[in-house]
């Protein structure tokens, strides 16, 4: 009841409506020291009892509109994945569908044909290499020290920066030549297949455009960018047979990831609203083709909740 009441106050219906996104990216069966950001089930659970408790939670596509015509209920949030991660169809849907709780997943659409992201990879790689020191450097990376879970989450965190915005290419592989030299298995079925996705939306959730490979839009070619965005989206639809018209941006940085001429694409591509990873909610002005988001860290449902309101109270300040 608090949530409801200082909700109310918060994030107002109409004129003075605040939109919270919220941005999931896995749903693990169970906590695991080298994804230490990512919910398990249990938390996801609480998540939504929360929301479905002390928020209204709407479809995306929905309260895009609403947001512009200045119509939200008080209390909005909208619940999104990124990537495409088989969980989401496994563990998350049935939970969403508990609580009759809609959400919107994008899709970068490769993976659904058997790849896997160069963070996966990478991560794959460190569990299953041999203790140890490993010494990179031939590959222009850190070195890494393996023993145990500790040390391996250290290099995980060490290693992904150093990868992360080298182009495309060029990183998958030296991902690839980094899997070789720590001999390790390739990663299996972390990914949603086709089946999965056309499921979700026969399970009446929304499917969203995340490119295909998922690259970072401002380090490519403009005309590579375009087909990114423009295949990402036809190959959805021929999976759900129905229009795509949201988009996150990967990555989701303005300026870093991308920039005005990735929004102008994704507008003459024909999608209706677009998702950045800039941190915040959306208020009437805000631009419906770079919407914030807000990462659900808290693993406490109450405390997740005083932080969305918090960060409401903040924008009806600025």
């Amino acid at each position: 009841m608090l949530f409801r009441v200082l909700g109310n106050r918060l994030a107002p219906a109409g004129e003075r409506g605040r939109l919270i996104v919220l941005a999931y990216h896995r749903v693990l069966p169970v906590a695991d020291p080298l994804l230490p950001g990512l919910i398990d089930a249990r938390g996801f659970e609480a998540h939504m009892a929360m929301l479905a408790d002390a928020f209204n939670v709407l479809p995306l596509g929905d309260a895009c509109q609403r947001l512009s015509r200045g119509s939200l209920p008080a209390r909005a949030v909208c619940i999104t994945f990124d990537d495409g991660y088989a969980d989401n169809e496994e563990i998350a849907l049935p939970i969403l569908r508990r609580r009759a709780l809609p959400a919107t997943f994008f899709v970068a659409t490769m993976f659904s044909r058997g790849g896997v992201m160069f963070n996966d990879r990478v991560i794959e790689a460190l569990r299953h290499a041999a203790p140890g020191r490993h010494d990179l450097s031939t590959l222009g990376l850190p070195s890494v020290e393996l023993n145990g879970s500790e040390s391996r989450a250290q290099a995980v965190d060490a290693l992904l920066p150093a990868l992360m915005h080298r182009p495309f290419l060029e990183r998958a592989a030296l991902v690839e030549e980094l899997a070789v030299t720590l001999r390790a298995p390739q990663p299996v079925k972390l990914m949603m297949t086709p089946e999965q996705i056309e499921n979700l939306h026969r399970q009446g959730m929304e499917i969203g455009a995340h490119t295909v490979r998922h690259p970072i839009l401002a380090a490519i070619p403009e005309d590579e960018a375009r087909s990114e965005i423009i295949e990402s989206k036809r190959n959805l639809e021929e999976i759900t047979g129905a229009p795509v018209t949201l988009f996150a941006y990967p990555n989701g940085r303005p300026g870093r990831d991308y920039d005005e001429r990735h929004v102008r694409l994704v507008r003459e591509a024909g999608f209706s609203a677009a998702l950045s990873t800039i941190p915040g909610v959306a208020h009437r002005s805000s631009d419906l083709f770079q919407l914030p988001r807000l990462g659900p860290w808290e693993r406490n449902a109450n405390r997740l909740a005083l932080r969305l309101l918090a960060t409401c109270a903040r924008t009806a300040a600025a």
